[in-house]
């Protein structure tokens, strides 16, 4: 089924302390890994990246041979994703939100979420929490075990037929809602989300070590 991707790139990096979306990894800016993951995916039809001018112009993608253009973020995560989808110009069938912090994405799993998608209407990769995790107080101190059968961390790309994500983000906007990912988006209008297990590495690009580490899991 023709997907669109849009992938979010537009945060500022604080805690990073430098541009991590620009950091090379493997002799390429983490975030064109992103891309390219997509790029290299039959289903996708058109990216759009939701970053700054300036960055998507040091990200050299010449080379792709699919569309790909650029739209500015908003001030919350929420209202980047609604500006991508607004500035979608394919008649894709399935949208793809991806965080461009999560290089290591591979296109044998957004391919898997896209099959889920095409079949439940909502998809997206995660995965099993194996942790033993327990809940604390204020002060740090553990209350309590919290329970880790059926507990997953929530990944990108997250997919969706897309009537239900623009009626989701309609929703987000008319409400005045915070949601942190589109799975939240989505539990607004009802919609229950699928979750696709993911066991191939797709860590968050968050701290200066984490390119590091990224480098080892792709090696």
């Amino acid at each position: 089924m023709s997907t669109a991707a849009i992938i979010v790139a537009a945060g500022t990096s604080r805690r990073m302390g430098f541009d991590k979306l620009l950091a090379p990894l493997d002799g390429e800016p983490v975030l064109k890994h992103s891309i390219k993951a997509f790029a290299s995916t039959p289903e996708i039809c058109e990216i759009i990246v939701v970053c700054p001018e300036d960055r998507f112009n040091q990200l050299g993608l010449s080379d792709l041979s699919i569309p790909v253009s650029r739209v500015d973020g908003g001030s919350d995560r929420h209202n980047s994703v609604y500006n991508g989808i607004k500035a979608l110009t394919s008649d894709a069938q399935l949208i793809s939100v991806h965080d461009g912090a999560r290089p290591l994405i591979s296109p044998q799993q957004i391919e898997k979420t896209i099959i889920a998608a095409s079949q439940f209407g909502a998809a997206t990769s995660a995965k099993r929490i194996v942790d033993t995790v327990k809940r604390s107080d204020d002060q740090g101190v553990v209350v309590a075990a919290v329970d880790r059968d059926n507990l997953w961390a929530m990944e990108t790309p997250q997919i969706f037929k897309r009537e239900l994500l623009q009626k989701a983000y309609e929703a987000v906007e008319s409400s005045g809602s915070l949601v942190t990912d589109e799975v939240s988006a989505l539990e607004l209008i009802g919609v229950a989300t699928h979750l696709v297990e993911n066991n191939t590495p797709n860590i968050k690009i968050t701290f200066p070590q984490d390119i590091q580490l990224a480098e080892k899991l792709r090696s």
